[in-house]
């Protein structure tokens, strides 16, 4: 049980309320009775953006006379679009894993088919538009070469001093004809979160069956504390993340001393915290005696708060340009997400150049050095709204 401190505001739209009420475990479809004073264009809206698509449609799909038929019909059109494109990254992903093991490259799938085959039994339950694979980070550059000999193009990114290796975690790569995106990842998580090493999770992983050639994805543990540090990083602005979560708790055998270690040696056991907060308030995911003493605190319970207004808010972080306000608002929530160490260790990587500072004083890249020096004079100058220099 979580101990009654509440999180802030826990007030919610009649629309998030019903969603919900569709989404948990142990609501039945016969069960589901909405207000009548729903707005569906916006129930609608709300299911398209937080991914939950193919659960919802399930759980209406029957229910004829309790739901407009044009709400059905666009939630099942979802849900077909849904299932062809899972079967076509099912495929490409089978494609991928065979080449890289003819080419030694040992790869882990980190979300996608294997996953929502692993939490829902079926590959068309969980929406997912690309596919993440990690590999080790000294054979990133071969397995590029392998991707950009089967057609794909590199995501274009500005960088300076190789700056992408300390400020991100992955490289996205588009296939302009089958229109596929594949991220390789050569870490989880983007620094200075703690990583596990690809050996560590490589010891542990498992084998999915969703297609004949074995394709090899983490372990459950690896995987719980993957899924939260991940919707952690984006806010829970998408309630599929904490779903996700519902549906591991339910459906698997977590060993949840172990988890509780790992969670503790990789410095996320607040994140964890935070999940369960969310997952128990939205839906009554239950939560294990082992994991009591690092959900019922108050750094947990605040972190939960912080999160509510992301999903609540339906914010669409990284996909376009936010208000101002929005983005110091996302900036100050991952900052205190950090612990300290990683606080201190984030200020020391932003001194590393970027190419913001190449855009706004050029040099040539024998002096990209000097870069270091420049950075705190550069980023001032940003700050005041002055004109790029040339």
């Amino acid at each position: 049980m979580i101990d009654k401190q509440p999180i802030i505001d826990t007030s919610q739209s009649k629309e998030l309320d019903f969603l919900l009420t569709l989404l948990r475990e142990e609501n039945k479809s016969e069960e589901i009775i909405p207000s009548k004073e729903i707005n569906w264009s916006y129930f609608l809206k709300l299911v398209k953006h937080h991914r939950v698509c193919p659960l919802v449609y399930l759980k209406l799909k029957d229910t004829p006379d309790a739901v407009p038929s044009n709400v059905i019909e666009a939630l099942f059109q979802e849900y077909k679009k849904n299932t062809f494109k899972m079967l076509q990254l099912t495929g490409e992903m089978e494609t991928l894993d065979k080449v890289f093991k003819e080419n030694d490259i040992e790869t882990l799938c980190l979300k996608g088919p294997p996953v929502a085959y692993d939490l829902f039994g079926d590959i068309s339950l969980r929406m997912s538009k690309d596919l993440d694979i990690l590999v080790r980070e000294e054979e990133l550059e071969k397995a590029e070469s392998i991707l950009f000999s089967l057609g794909y193009e590199k995501e274009e990114i500005s960088t300076v001093l190789n700056e992408i290796k300390w400020r991100h975690h992955h490289i996205a790569y588009y296939h302009p004809n089958k229109k596929i995106q594949v991220e390789v990842h050569w870490r989880l998580q983007p620094r200075p979160m703690k990583r596990a090493s690809f050996e560590e999770l490589w010891s542990r992983k498992r084998e999915s069956q969703v297609t004949k050639h074995p394709i090899s994805f983490m372990g459950k543990e690896d995987l719980l504390l993957y899924l939260i540090s991940h919707g952690a990083r984006h806010g829970w602005s998408r309630l599929r993340w904490l779903k996700d979560i519902d549906q591991i708790v339910r459906k698997k055998d977590i060993n949840y001393k172990y988890f509780s270690e790992l969670a503790i040696k990789h410095q996320q056991k607040h994140l964890v915290g935070q999940a369960f907060q969310l997952a128990h308030l939205f839906f009554q995911t239950p939560v294990h005696k082992e994991l009591q003493s690092i959900v019922n605190t108050k750094r947990a319970n605040q972190l939960g708060g912080k999160a509510l207004p992301f999903i609540k808010e339906m914010i669409q972080f990284h996909v376009h340009s936010q208000p101002k306000s929005l983005e110091k608002s996302y900036k100050n929530y991952l900052f205190s997400i950090k612990t300290k160490r990683q606080k201190c260790y984030f200020l020391i990587i932003s001194f590393y150049p970027n190419s913001l500072d190449e855009r706004t004083f050029r040099l040539p890249k024998s002096l990209y050095f000097l870069y270091f020096l420049l950075r705190p004079f550069l980023w001032s100058w940003r700050k005041l709204k002055k004109p790029v220099l040339f």
